[in-house]
């Protein structure tokens, strides 16, 4: 059985999220960061390292117009993993409206 590591650092985070989009195998990971293959999991669930079929990683071009404020791709990666992800950007009073 492998060590756990017992803080996870930046730079070990970083590492799996990068094998993780790599689309290295759960052993794979975890033999690189000494850990088991489940606290990979774990980690991975936490920190919300994803496997490249569920990065929703585009190419854009660098471009292109910024998104509007409360564009629903923009809300949601500024909400993702706060208390506010899965919410509707808020609207001001007035904002949309014709006098």
């Amino acid at each position: 059985m492998t060590a756990s590591i017992e803080t996870w650092t930046a730079p070990s985070d970083f590492r799996l999220r990068r094998m993780r989009l790599e689309g290295e195998s759960w052993e794979a990971i975890a033999e690189a960061l000494a850990v088991s293959p489940e606290a990979a999991k774990t980690r991975a669930e936490r920190i919300a390292a994803r496997h490249p079929s569920s990065a929703h990683a585009m190419r854009e071009d660098p471009a292109r117009e910024p998104l509007p404020a409360g564009h629903p791709r923009a809300w949601r990666v500024l909400t993702e993993g706060t208390w506010l992800a899965g919410t509707h950007y808020p609207m001001p009073m007035g904002v949309g409206s014709r006098s």
